[in-house]
């Protein structure tokens, strides 16, 4: 670990390595005991200011005076930073923009229609093990062959996008969302955009009783209470690649997590009745978004006592540091799927812009886990953990792959 506070002030990220991505805690802890507001210099090149500690955190989170709307790039404060998102979409919006948008979207997103979907959720996720469980030498990478596909394969029946490109999707989703050249980034959003358009026009043509065919239903240009073409493409973005990209970490962060403690696999294995618990426990200890979508500053913004300068200047809560802070929870970089105060975690944020997917994202997590424990008793890591690569970036976080085994 860098020691923190360089002569500039600022806390060089990339310079870290990937120590940093592997295990950031440490890092985040040692800013915490210096102060809850750093300046940092992002993995992307440009800089930010970064927040720790549970109650800061969560005051950013539902701060109104911090902005969601991506700021003029000519006078903003913090050049270079742009969005990836191919259209407009409601994690880009304020009220009452947000409102209207999140609203649209939510009565296609209800409980009703998730809880349905768990024979289904179940059904794939039987499917993907039973071609995991057949390999002949008992050994394979978790990502590849359950935690990515099952996410992406429950997030494209729910849109009614069963035909996506899985492979290519991934593609592009891992470079958009990542830490290269911008014109690299730019290039994968592109494609993307133009995949999903596509993918549009051919519900627009032949819809059905899916999340998408009923987004459409309200795409218009000329009615303020309906969403833009424009806008459903940045919906359909929003939708697919948040849809599972959280996921995927989620449930490879939480499958290492209890690899990694085995009296908590074992106690885990012994009372399913813990599951739901356990699922928040991993959320809380090592959630898959480790600092949320960006936030700027419209005016100068106070907190606990450092004035962060208006004019846009970006400003990242460290979602991942307030699982850990000490003042919120108990012993906080132990796991313990018992913990009864999990649930207090921030990982799916705090405010207006709570995530929207948390339900299917807590049903896919219980369903994956139950079921890979369940059909493979003897499931074991195949790698020394401190040997694998995290995706390196501070949006996502995760292992670009999981070697397990099942037997010898």
């Amino acid at each position: 670990m860098l020691e923190v506070g360089a002569d500039d002030g600022i806390v060089d990220i990339p310079a870290l390595g990937d120590d940093f991505f592997r295990d950031p805690y440490p890092t985040y802890a040692a800013l915490r005991r210096k102060g809850p507001v750093h300046r940092i210099r992002m993995p992307q090149g440009f800089d930010a200011w970064l927040v720790v500690g549970y109650d800061e955190v969560r005051t950013v989170l539902a701060d109104a005076r911090l902005s969601k709307e991506f700021p003029d790039p000519v006078t903003s404060a913090s050049p270079g930073v742009e969005p990836v998102a191919p259209a407009y979409h409601m994690l880009m919006a304020d009220p009452p923009d947000h409102t209207r948008l999140r609203r649209l979207v939510s009565r296609e997103f209800t409980a009703r229609r998730i809880a349905a979907l768990a024979p289904l959720v179940q059904e794939i996720a039987d499917g993907l093990l039973d071609v995991m469980l057949a390999a002949p030498d008992g050994r394979a990478d978790l990502v590849d062959a359950f935690s990515f596909p099952l996410p992406i394969t429950v997030i494209c029946e729910l849109l009614g996008v069963p035909s996506l490109d899985h492979d290519r999707f991934r593609r592009w989703s891992n470079t958009a969302l990542g830490v290269g050249p911008a014109e690299e980034r730019r290039g994968a959003a592109n494609q993307m955009a133009a995949y999903l358009a596509d993918l549009l026009e051919a519900k627009r043509a032949r819809p059905g009783d899916d999340l998408l065919s009923g987004l459409l239903h309200h795409a218009g240009e000329d009615d303020d209470d309906r969403l833009s073409t424009d806008e459903l493409l940045g919906m359909a973005w929003l939708l697919l690649v948040a849809g599972h990209e959280t996921t995927v970490n989620l449930i490879s962060n939480g499958v290492l997590a209890l690899l990694r403690h085995p009296d908590q696999l074992a106690a885990l294995r012994a009372d399913w009745s813990l599951l739901d618990n356990a699922v928040e426990e991993i959320l809380r200890y090592d959630g898959p978004v480790p600092t949320p979508t960006f936030r700027f500053t419209v005016e100068p913004f106070e907190l606990s006592g450092t004035v962060i300068p208006g004019g846009g200047h970006l400003v990242l809560p460290a979602i991942g540091d307030a699982g850990r802070d000490p003042d919120r929870f108990a012993e906080p970089d132990g796991f313990d799927i018992r913990r009864r105060e999990a649930r207090g975690h921030l990982a799916f944020g705090h405010g207006i812009h709570f995530c929207l997917g948390a339900p299917l994202a807590r049903l896919e997590a219980r369903v994956a886990l139950r079921t890979l424990l369940e059909r493979a008793p003897g499931l074991a890591l195949d790698a020394d953990p401190d040997s694998l690569f995290y995706r390196p970036g501070m949006l996502i976080r995760g292992p670009l792959h999981l070697p397990v085994r099942w037997r010898e």
